[in-house]
């Protein structure tokens, strides 16, 4: 009873085997039924764990797995289908994690994100120089950083140039006073053009007003010069103190005027064709935060950083209520004005292989075909492609790679054999009735196994 139960179990298992090992055989030997479409037979079997192992008849690896067929089709490019095109089982499409993308016909603009940092505005740097030699007698305004209205007076300067002009105007007051009354026209005339000139040299040399007004009015000659501030600001140097000697080369004070200032931002080399004069920016600053700031481009300089390879923009922004200050960094955002038509696809689809830059794009059939394409400007994740992706095509996202590697397998398949192929077979001799083991395979393959 117990031998008739073996028998029966090693029946079993033979009867378990036996469609395996007769299709390996089979294979082995090129009869029957292929492994490849319409039946039939592999160019060569390739070690799965290793493509670069091949061999010309069907063997298992050290592991025990089964080599992997390359059919005609595959090494071909599948007929009309581009040499490297992969079909893929849906099922191994959904395990593998492959995902696809539309590319899509689309405007874009772009939103450029750098760091700025706030300085002067250059037009409203003020420089103070006294026209004439002299002292500097009494300092109104002797700290950099405070504020200066409009005619602040910031001096007094002692110049025997001034005294000497001053004395001039009032020889030529009293001479008009005399003489306007003559009968003569000449003399009268000759009298006032003495005095109107005297009075243009007093305002040349910066004799405030009030001052020209105290001489005409009292007679007598002043000591002391005033110097005011021409326009509002915060004094930002202070070049004297008091008894200094001065010259007319000599820097008195230096105002700025910090109601609108300038914020510097560079810019890669890719997008300055994006940005114009004009153009909106925000900034905002660690030190205020919730505040965002409007200012807009005033001008981009004409020439690159050769450091940083970068390229320079000034941004105006108002600065009324002073909360900007000269050196302080931010994060400036420009909203470039320039737009762009074409077709649009994410940029993970993209493969770059050296110079070149490839996509799978996933055909009608289920299968997918590397195209060589050519790139444009990258805006917010999606590339634009100029040549080798029509608006509405499936491309590839994630999973790529593993595409990549069984195309790029196939595609040299293809190259290794088709040449072959092409010299050893007629035009007009049917494939399907030439066995495997009568066509020359290459040296590679012929040397091929483990």
């Amino acid at each position: 009873m117990g031998m008739v139960a073996a028998l029966a179990l090693g029946w079993g298992i033979g009867q378990w085997f036996a469609p395996e090992t007769e299709t390996a055989e089979r294979a082995l030997q090129g009869e029957g039924d292929g492994p490849c479409a319409g039946g039939q037979q592999p160019l060569f079997w390739r070690n799965p764990m290793n493509p670069s192992i091949t061999s010309p008849t069907f063997q298992k690896d050290s592991m025990g797995m089964d080599y992997i067929p390359v059919c005609p089709e595959d090494a071909a490019g599948g007929g009309v289908s581009p040499a490297g095109t992969v079909s893929i089982d849906p099922t191994i499409v959904q395990n593998i994690g492959v995902r696809t993308a539309r590319a899509v016909q689309r405007e874009v603009m772009r939103e450029i994100t750098t760091v700025g940092r706030v300085t002067f505005d250059e037009t409203r740097l003020i420089t103070l120089h006294p026209k004439v030699e002299g002292w500097v007698d009494r300092l109104f305004v002797d700290k950099t950083g405070e504020f200066v209205a409009k005619d602040t007076m910031l001096l007094a300067l002692y110049s025997p140039q001034l005294v000497a002009t001053q004395q001039e105007y009032l020889l030529a007051l009293t001479n008009w006073d005399r003489l306007k009354n003559s009968p003569y026209p000449d003399i009268r005339e000759g009298a006032r053009r003495l005095l109107d000139a005297s009075l243009t040299r007093l305002r040349f040399f910066d004799v405030p007003e009030h001052q020209i007004q105290q001489l005409q009015k009292t007679r007598k000659v002043s000591k002391n010069l005033h110097i005011h501030a021409p326009a509002a600001g915060v004094v930002t140097n202070i070049g004297v103190r008091e008894g200094a000697h001065v010259m007319p080369t000599t820097e008195l004070f230096r105002i700025a005027d910090l109601s609108t200032v300038w914020v510097l931002a560079d810019l890669y080399e890719y997008e300055i064709p994006w940005v114009h004069v004009g153009d909106q920016a925000r900034l905002t600053v660690p030190s205020l935060p919730g505040r965002e700031f409007n200012g807009r481009i005033t001008y981009i300089y004409p020439y690159l950083d050769a450091k940083t390879r970068t390229n320079k923009v000034r941004i105006e922004f108002d600065n009324r209520d002073g909360s900007l200050k000269p050196d302080m960094f931010g994060d400036v955002r420009v909203l470039a004005s320039a737009r762009r038509q074409g077709v649009f696809i994410p940029r993970e689809a993209v493969l770059q292989t050296g110079k070149r830059a490839h996509v799978f794009v996933r055909m009608a059939d289920g299968k997918f075909e590397p195209r060589v394409v050519k790139t444009g400007v990258v805006v917010d994740g999606q590339v634009e492609v100029l040549q080798g992706v029509r608006a509405g095509e499936l491309v590839v996202t994630s999973g790529q790679f593993l595409i990549d590697s069984e195309s790029s397998i196939r595609e040299a398949a293809a190259k290794m054999v088709a040449p072959r192929q092409a010299a050893a077979v007629p035009e007009d001799m049917d494939m399907s009735d030439m066995n495997m083991e009568d066509m020359e395979m290459p040296a590679a393959i012929q040397g091929g196994g483990q």
